[in-house]
């Protein structure tokens, strides 16, 4: 591509749509060399002084060939700014506004089950992340807690049960997440002393996408759709801890069913390690120089 590729990631600051943006980027930048710049949103200004400080920032860096927005917040100040700079505005999940306004859509394909998918949108297994299997022998293993959300339940002695069962006396880092009920953590340790506890209040930065790149074994709360998909990108094996559906026919769970029935979730016959950020960078790169001619 010549000169350096210019990405420029739009944040709103939240680290699920951080996540997504970076794993993108930097899956970018391991095809071709990339300059990644970033522009944060501040969420508690007007709309228009976050378009003016978007602009301000935008100026101040390299012109971007690309500009990653995810969340609806970006949107809006991302498409502004390509069109002024005469970027390619590629969205992360379904946007609010027009899929047409974009260069690129890239969204879970549940988002579009039994619905025509636009030209310009590229379907992929879950959000993306910053997930990447480290090379060499895989140790350790890791418990992901979700907990309550629109689809899914909470029945605290049911879990328990299964987590007995699942980690017995074998040594587990097991990490819960901002919506796992308070004294839930210390409830399992008094269950299974044997484990090893990491609060998400400790969790410094990218530290669980660190950590699963090097473990050979993952076990994950139902509920916690960006934990499983990360965890399929790791290389470990991976298996599902039931939780109660509230809503039994919700696009996420029939995509959690339907990879169930692909079989992604069985260790005995592990499909292989899903790289959607790796995939659909170098599908958006095939397209941005096809259309660049």
């Amino acid at each position: 591509m010549g000169n350096a590729l210019s990405v420029l990631i739009i944040s709103d600051g939240k680290l699920g749509h951080e996540n997504q943006s970076r794993g993108l980027a930097e899956a970018i930048a391991r095809l071709t060399p990339t300059e990644i710049h970033r522009v944060k949103l501040d969420l508690t200004k007007s709309f228009f002084s976050r378009l003016q400080q978007s602009f301000s920032t935008a100026r101040s860096l390299p012109k971007p060939h690309i500009i990653l927005a995810a969340g609806h917040s970006t949107h809006l100040p991302a498409l502004l700014i390509a069109k002024k700079t005469g970027s390619c505005c590629v969205s992360l999940m379904k946007p609010s506004l027009p899929l047409c306004w974009f260069f690129c859509c890239i969204c879970p394909e549940h988002d579009f089950i039994q619905r025509s998918v636009p030209k310009n949108v590229l379907l992929s297994k879950g959000a993306l992340n910053r997930v990447k299997p480290k090379e060499g022998e895989k140790k350790g293993k890791i418990l992901l807690i979700g907990g309550p959300s629109k689809t899914h339940g909470w029945d605290e002695a049911a879990l328990l049960a299964q987590m007995e069962t699942k980690l017995r006396d074998e040594k587990w880092l097991v990490a819960d997440s901002r919506r796992t009920p308070q004294g839930f953590l210390k409830t399992l340790k008094d269950r299974c002393p044997q484990v090893e506890i990491f609060p998400h209040e400790q969790a410094p930065h990218g530290w669980l996408s660190e950590k699963l790149c090097g473990v050979e074994q993952v076990l994950v709360t139902e509920d916690s759709v960006s934990m499983i998909y990360e965890s399929l990108s790791s290389g470990a094996k991976v298996e599902i801890l039931d939780m109660p559906r509230l809503r039994k026919q919700s696009r996420l769970i029939q995509a959690l069913e339907a990879m169930k029935q692909e079989g992604y979730f069985d260790p005995a016959q592990p499909l292989p390690t899903l790289a959607e950020a790796d995939r659909c960078a170098a599908l958006l790169l095939a397209d941005y120089e096809k259309r660049r001619r």
